[in-house]
């Protein structure tokens, strides 16, 4: 997907999934913009990171406190549909497996298959931006 897809993608599920108006906090605009910016730029990796992050802030400003707890504790206990707490528990393991990485060694797959890990990387940036939106559209007003 080149910039410009990616762009029109964002701009489909905005026109799709917004009706009406939402309030954000001023920290959940700026994580989403990154991972906007991310998104369109082809930086799949940081599009995934970012935007669970914004996903993370935003359940946390509607729904959470301030206490520590983890995105999968959030998620469970939001007020979310359930389809979509599946899909952010899936990309959260998803996004863990690179924030956390085991065996920084074990690396030959990467190595000697880029093209497959760029096309999972992508699927799972797209994933992530539509995760994104479906979150922080959920309580809107008209």
């Amino acid at each position: 997907m080149n910039g410009d897809e990616a762009y029109d993608y964002i701009a489909f599920l905005d026109e799709t999934l917004l009706k009406g108006g939402v309030m954000l906090s001023e920290w959940c605009a700026i994580i989403i913009r990154e991972a906007d910016l991310a998104f369109i730029s082809g930086a799949n990796l940081a599009t995934i990171i970012t935007a669970m992050a914004g996903i993370e802030t935003y359940l946390r400003s509607e729904y959470g406190s301030n206490d520590k707890v983890g995105l999968a504790e959030l998620t469970k206990t939001s007020p979310i549909p359930e389809d979509l707490k599946i899909e952010i528990d899936s990309l959260r393991t998803y996004r863990n497996l690179w924030v956390h990485v085991r065996n920084p060694n074990e690396d030959q797959e990467l190595q000697q298959k880029p093209e497959k890990l760029d096309k999972e990387l992508e699927l799972n940036a797209k994933r992530a931006i539509t995760a994104l939106r479906k979150t922080i559209y959920l309580n809107q007003w008209i």
